[in-house]
């Protein structure tokens, strides 16, 4: 079992933030990645939707007998972290925001989350909030345009950069001077972010983190591989991998070939799409 592949899985290429960590921190592992951009973004479903695209997509890491499985999406983790924990017989790992690394970075006692609108709206989150809220003072900003840009490789120019301003200079104007970037996509405009936000402004993501708390999973659970040889890495897309190839190519810093999911594992489940199409949290 040990030879087995990790499986990876976001809604679209953002996950590719939390497979290089994995990749740095694991290079003998074979990974398995899985961008669901055929329904990206996740950020605008209801969570009904997501969670039957979870069950898909971890339906089929299981046919390809995956050791372990990271939820590199904090939208589908907030949505349907409880379902994976109890349904996945392998470590399950999942990414989420960084509130307590923000709690200790922050001077004023002021931070920003930067994430999906169901990222925000959900009781995972909610919970997450609640925990920490006699820390710090948190000001919650939806960013849905910053997953359309990555997804389609726009990392700079002057409409991502408008994006950015109009998103985090209303956060300066409150005293943020710490930003979390609760969702995946949005590490890949760090560079851009900080160069808005200035050095003053500590930017945290989770990725290292949760790259680091894999491998004491896998530890614990006597699954890291004993192979000697670099490790191999597999993409799977719900979308059409002519366009997504090379977006995760870019991003990923090497031409890499992307295969479509199989159809059965690809299909939208039928239930309502929109965040706001369900009074249900899951």
């Amino acid at each position: 079992m040990t030879k087995r592949p990790i499986g990876v899985f976001d809604s679209g290429v953002g996950g590719l933030s939390v497979l290089r960590a994995v990749r740095a921190e694991l290079p003998r592992e074979d990974l398995l990645y899985v961008a669901d951009s055929g329904h990206a973004p996740y950020g605008e479903r209801s969570e009904d939707f997501i969670l039957e695209r979870v069950k898909q997509i971890t339906a089929f890491m299981r046919s390809r007998r995956v050791k372990a499985v990271v939820s590199a999406c904090n939208t589908a983790t907030m949505v349907a972290l409880q379902w994976l924990r109890n349904h996945l017989e392998i470590p399950v790992v999942a990414i989420e925001p960084m509130l307590q690394p923000a709690i200790e970075r922050t001077r004023s006692g002021r931070v920003g989350v930067l994430a999906t609108r169901v990222t925000l709206m959900s009781e995972g989150f909610s919970s997450l909030l609640v925990r920490h809220q006699d820390q710090a003072e948190f000001f919650l900003q939806p960013c849905p345009r910053f997953v359309e840009l990555v997804e389609r490789g726009a990392l700079d120019g002057p409409e991502t950069r408008q994006a950015i301003r109009d998103y985090i200079e209303p956060l300066f104007r409150q005293g943020v001077d710490t930003l979390v970037l609760g969702c995946t996509h949005f590490p890949f405009l760090i560079p851009i972010i900080q160069e808005i936000a200035g050095p003053e402004v500590a930017v945290i993501e989770p990725s290292r983190a949760l790259a680091r708390e894999l491998r004491l999973r896998l530890t614990d659970s006597r699954l890291l591989t004993d192979k000697p040889e670099p490790g191999a890495t597999f993409f799977w897309t719900s979308g059409e991998p002519r366009q997504v190839e090379p977006v995760i190519s870019r991003l990923w810093g090497a031409k890499v070939q992307v295969q479509a999911l199989p159809q059965r594992y690809a299909i939208p489940p039928d239930v309502n799409r929109t965040a706001h199409s369900t009074p249900n949290r899951s």
